[in-house]
This record gives C-alpha cells, sequence and structure tokens, in this order.
C-alpha cells in the first residue's frame, strides 16, 4: 500500500466542512420540525457541548497518530484489533445511511429546475452523482480537495448573497415564536437536537486520510481550528437573517429556494436560482468528500487481513483504487433503499464509533504518557475524562427524548443497536476466514 501525501491545509478545511455540513441544507427542516428559537438554540449550543469537546479530542489524536486509517488505528493503539473492527463495523453502517441522503437531496434541487422527473431518473441521476464523485476521488485526494475548495466557495457564497439581501426585509426578531405551535419543550427538544446533532457530527471523518495529508500531525488540528467557527457561522448566520425576513410556516425541507424569494426582496429569485444551483453543488461535494474518506476504512481493514487483500491494491498515483469502487458500488446498490427518518440511528451508530476513540485517547494518555503530536489538549488525563463526558450526556439525553416517541424514535434506536451487536458476529466471521486464498 503506497500513499501520496497531498492534501495540504486549505482542501483539507474544504474536505472537512463537507464532511459536517456542506451549508445550511436540511436546516430550514429543523426549524419547520421544531420552531424558529427553538431550533436556533440549540444550533448554537451543540457546538460548546458536543463539536468542540470532539475537535478537541479528534484533534489530539489525529496529532498523536497522523496515520491512514485514522480513528481505526486509533482504537486498534489503545483496545487492540477485536475494538478497532466494530469501530469500522459501526463507521460502515452509519455510511451506508448518510451516503444514501446525498443523491437524494441533490434530486431534491434538481427539481427545482425540472420538477417532474419520473422515479428511474432520479435513480439514474443519482448514480451519475456516485460515479461522479468515483471518478473525481480516482484521481486522488489532492482533486478531493480542490473540488471541495470551488464547491464550498458557491455553496458559502450563496447563502451570504441570501443573508445580506434579507436584513433590509427584517421587520421581527427571527427566534419568535419560540416552538413551533402545539409541540412540547420536551418533544420540540428531542427533535431539534437529534437534527441538529446530524449536522454536526464527522469531525473525525477525515482522519482516514491522514497518510495522504501533508504534515498531517500539524495539519488536522489546524484545519479542525478553521473549520468549527466556519459550520457553525454557516448555519446561524444565513438562519438568523432568512427567519427575521420571511414567514417560517411556510419553510419545509427543501426550501430554501423559496425562502430567498419570500426573504431576500428584489433580489429573491437570482438568489433563489443560486441556491437551488448550490444545493446540488453541495450534495455532490458532500457525497465526494464523504466517499474519500469512508473508502478508506475497507483499505485499511483489508490491510489488517480482514477483508479481500485487493483492496489494498493502490495505483501509480498512490490512490487505493479498489476500495474506492468496491465503496462506491456498494453506496449504488443503498441508492435504491429509502432512508427516511433515520437521523436518530444515524446519530446514535455515529457516537458509539466516537465514545471508543475518546476512550482511546484515554487509554493512551494512561498507557503511553510519552506518545504525544504538536497539539495536545491542555489538560491532564482527568480534564479529558470531563471532556469527553459533555457529548456523551448530550446523547443520552437524545437518546432518552426520542425513545419516548414510541412510532419512530424507539424502533430507531432499537434498529442502531440491533446493528451494531451484529458486528462481533462480523468479526468472528473476518477473523475465521482470514486465511482463506486471497485474504491474507
Amino acid at each position: 500500500m503506497r500513499l501520496t501525501r497531498s492534501l495540504t491545509t486549505l482542501p483539507l478545511v474544504f474536505v472537512m466542512y463537507f464532511n459536517i455540513s456542506g451549508g445550511a441544507f436540511t436546516t430550514e427542516g429543523l426549524v419547520a420540525e421544531a420552531g424558529p428559537g427553538m431550533a436556533l438554540l440549540i444550533l448554537g449550543i451543540i457546538p460548546v457541548l458536543w463539536s468542540l469537546p470532539e475537535t478537541l479530542i479528534v484533534g489530539e489524536l489525529a496529532s498523536m497518530l497522523p496515520v491512514e486509517g485514522g480513528y481505526y488505528r486509533w482504537v486498534g493503539r489503545a483496545f487492540g484489533p477485536f475494538w478497532a473492527f466494530q469501530n469500522g463495523w459501526l463507521t460502515w453502517l452509519y455510511s451506508l445511511v448518510d451516503m444514501a441522503i446525498y443523491p437524494v437531496l441533490f434530486n431534491a434541487y434538481l427539481g427545482f429546475f425540472f420538477p417532474d422527473l419520473g422515479a428511474a431518473a432520479r435513480w439514474g441521476i443519482a448514480l451519475l452523482v456516485i460515479w461522479g464523485s468515483t471518478v473525481i476521488n480516482l484521481r486522488g485526494a489532492l482533486n478531493v480537495g480542490r473540488v471541495s475548495v470551488v464547491a464550498g466557495v458557491f455553496v458559502l457564497a450563496g447563502f451570504l448573497a441570501l443573508s445580506l439581501a434579507a436584513l433590509p426585509q427584517v421587520d421581527h426578531a427571527p427566534w419568535r415564536p419560540f416552538l413551533k405551535p402545539g409541540e412540547t419543550p420536551f418533544g420540540a427538544l428531542g427533535i431539534a437536537a437529534a437534527i441538529a446533532l446530524w449536522n454536526y457530527i464527522g469531525w473525525d471523518n477525515a482522519s482516514t486520510v491522514e497518510g495522504e495529508i501533508v504534515d498531517a500531525s500539524r495539519t488536522y488540528p489546524r484545519a479542525l481550528s478553521f473549520t468549527l467557527p466556519l459550520v457553525v457561522l454557516g448555519y446561524l448566520v444565513p438562519l438568523l437573517a432568512s427567519l427575521g425576513a420571511s414567514d417560517w410556516t411556510t419553510w419545509r425541507e427543501g426550501g430554501w429556494p423559496d425562502i430567498a424569494v419570500s426573504a431576500a426582496g428584489a433580489l429573491g429569485k437570482p438568489i433563489a436560482i443560486w441556491l437551488a444551483a448550490a444545493g446540488m453543488v453541495s450534495a455532490l461535494a458532500l457525497f465526494n468528500s464523504l466517499l474519500l474518506a469512508y473508502s478508506r476504512v475497507p483499505l485499511v481493514i483489508a490491510s489488517d487481513g480482514l477483508l479481500p487483500e485487493a483492496l489494498t491494491r493502490t495505483d501509480a498515483r498512490g490512490t487505493p483504487r479498489n476500495a474506492i469502487i468496491f465503496s462506491a458500488a456498494l453506496y449504488s446498490i443503498f441508492a435504491l433503499v429509502p432512508f427516511a427518518g433515520l437521523v436518530v440511528a444515524d446519530v446514535l451508530l455515529y457516537a458509539l464509533a466516537l465514545f471508543l476513540e475518546f476512550g482511546a485517547l484515554i487509554a493512551l494518555r494512561i498507557r503511553e504518557p510519552e506518545l504525544r503530536g504538536p497539539f495536545r489538549i491542555p489538560l491532564g488525563t482527568g480534564g479529558v475524562v470531563a471532556l469527553a463526558t459533555l457529548p456523551a450526556l448530550v446523547l443520552v439525553i437524545v437518546v432518552g427524548l426520542e425513545l419516548q416517541d414510541a412510532s419512530y424514535g424507539l424502533p430507531a434506536v432499537f434498529g442502531a443497536l440491533t446493528a451494531a451487536a451484529v458486528g462481533p458476529v462480523a468479526y468472528l466471521l473476518a477473523v475465521r476466514y482470514r486465511g482463506l486464498k486471497g485474504w491474507d
């Protein structure tokens, strides 16, 4: 497995941006479900209680062990191959949900221009998104980074244009009413927290390509420090301006072009076209950057002999071609599966994998205190434990709230835990057949 280090800070920032956010798309659905005030509050709180602790912990791990495979290798170093495999298994489970969403999002914004597309056409377009991203990925990590920079500038500029055009139209406080009429505070909090968490997960995703990042131990933490405020402001700025200049009761999922028409005055129509195009660009860039990150998981698992050895092969550019094509083929199949309503399951699976990474940092600090990189959280081990407790408490609260919803939340949590429980069985099967021809 021969890799090329080509990603620098700016491309990595935008790869991270599309690993996590991709713009304010989907936040309009959060407002519609929970109400303006609750949506703004939770989008402001989650970064403090969830994202900041995660970025600090991930930043130290990435600086400490800047290796291809990222979180898979961190957990393996701390707890051994069984738990590393569970971490990779959980990652792949939630990636199947994530990656099925973005072709659908692309079609949703394409519908602004072509509203009468049939189901067959939409699936064909979804495949174009998947395999167009695959072609970019096969050109190497740096090309994924460059595409992410161009796409990120286009998306951010569109929402900035909307925000500036909406300011003169603001005629009421954007956080009123606080709750959606008829919604209870706890019900709205559960909805808002689950959706907001989904909009803030993924800070560790790009760690899987650390073997392809220039001076990764310094570059990864530095990129995290730029990406966090970019993501938070990318949500809150357009929401504050647009909510104050429009009727939030008309907001709906996929509705940013319509919001632009109602909030941006005379510039509403051209900005609506811009945002519809930006929604398509964002969906493509999200899939593109996440394919980069997720395809390295089978690469490193295969390098441990737990998947076919063919997945470890790289081309002349140092790109893991087989792992990328394998991943794209799998996502093409799952693009046919309706995943609507699985946000809670997605968040729970991600959090289970993430908490293994938090545990890895604590274990490595205790067992290998001399192992450190250029970036280190300025806290002792006890302080790191306290820091990791914050997102754990957030998750417990969110799951507790969702368990009150017997029609949706309870099945989603049960399904996620059942899928996670299959991980040990998958590991035992992989180990049992490791010695078969072509697997080691």
